[in-house]
């Protein structure tokens, strides 16, 4: 086994690249987005210099967590060449020391990584996304346009169910804009559609403003307010609204229960939380993709070959991982499925891969 001494070296070289890569990216992005967010804000009387970095340092860990499994690979390329050109890992090898040994304390580093990046990282990440997003809403626009992709809610009541079409919103959700309703019975018969201006949730239903009433062989008849009831309370629209990216991690089972219980889509929420679960596993996969490339200098062009198939192999990995989470968001494949197949199979391959070169 390896020694004690030796193990938290190798682990500290690790982490210490990691980390340096990381806040590099991490400062990289944060000066594009405030360049950015400055640009946007040049015509918004009310949006000061200081507002704007604030935003941007709001905006700026979610984003930075979704490159961490890049900052681990580049970090463990760049400790394992240096490490091989200084013949640290020589002497290592020549003293006993196996590959999977000196390999153990960077996994183990990657894992510790990827626990931190769940329990905490994430956590404080997304507050801050959710406050920045409420600050960017505030500045730049009072209604949020949903374009193209309209939001539909579906509901139920002691009258039956119905469902809800709105162009725009506005507070969260809790006020609509050009809102179309759709009412049925307790049997599920259709019994007439709401067109209107704008909607909001009071207390258990929905106040439709300047409504027009469409029914089955009636004359359609204009209201100045309809009301309409609803089993949804204000959070649970709020969290509607809410991508599952700015959901704390601990938050997530709960959140995903709430939205059942209102009949609303929970997937993303669902994909999200087993997504963060495999991170660890996805972070180690790195490790062994650079472990894979950098351990030996191959003999078709030394270290520049070794970081273009570590890099290129980490992107195939980290696409591979978004594929299919779109796949397990359409219904595809299942959420987990979805989440813990790209980090398994990117560990078996890693693996695989080192094994094979360590034989050769």
């Amino acid at each position: 086994m390896i020694g004690k001494t030796l193990g938290l070296y190798f682990a500290s070289r690790f982490v210490k690249s990691v980390a340096v890569v990381f806040f590099t990216i991490f400062g990289l992005i944060y000066m594009v987005d405030f360049v950015e967010m400055l640009r946007r804000a040049s015509d918004v009387p009310k949006a000061s210099a200081g507002l704007v970095a604030l935003l941007s340092l709001l905006r700026t860990p979610a984003v930075s967590e979704q490159v961490m499994p890049f900052a681990v690979l580049f970090g463990a390329m760049a400790s394992f060449i240096n490490l091989t050109r200084k013949l640290e890992l020589v002497v290592a090898r020549a003293a006993g020391v196996s590959v999977w040994q000196f390999l153990t304390p960077p996994l183990l580093g990657a894992l510790g990584i990827g626990l931190f990046a769940i329990g905490i990282y994430n956590p404080a990440s997304a507050l801050m996304r959710q406050r920045a997003d409420s600050i960017e809403t505030d500045i730049f626009k009072s209604k949020l346009s949903l374009n193209d992709s309209s939001l539909w809610i579906r509901q139920k009541s002691k009258d039956g169910q119905s469902i809800l079409r709105a162009e725009t919103s506005a507070e969260s959700g809790l006020a609509l804009g050009a809102v179309s309703a759709y009412v049925f019975d307790p049997k599920g018969k259709f019994i007439e559609r709401v067109d209107a201006d704008n909607a909001r949730l009071e207390g258990k239903e929905w106040r439709l403003s300047h409504a027009t009433i469409t029914a089955p062989g009636i004359d359609p008849r204009l209201t100045e307010i309809y009301l309409l009831a609803t089993n949804l309370s204000p959070s649970q629209v709020v969290q509607s609204f809410v991508s599952p990216e700015s959901v704390p991690f601990w938050s997530l089972p709960r959140v995903v229960e709430d939205t059942q219980g209102a009949g609303l889509d929970a997937v993303g929420y669902r994909l999200r939380f087993q997504s963060l679960l495999a991170l660890p596993l996805l972070l180690a996969a790195m490790v062994l993709i650079a472990a894979s490339f950098s351990l030996k200098q191959t003999r078709m062009g030394g270290i520049g070959i070794m970081v273009l198939g570590g890099v290129g192999a980490g992107f195939v990995l980290y696409v591979a991982t978004k594929l299919v989470s779109d796949l397990g968001g359409a219904g595809v494949l299942s959420a987990p499925v979805a989440a813990w197949s790209p980090a398994i199979v990117a560990n078996m391959l890693g693996a695989l891969t080192l094994l094979n070169r360590e034989d050769g």
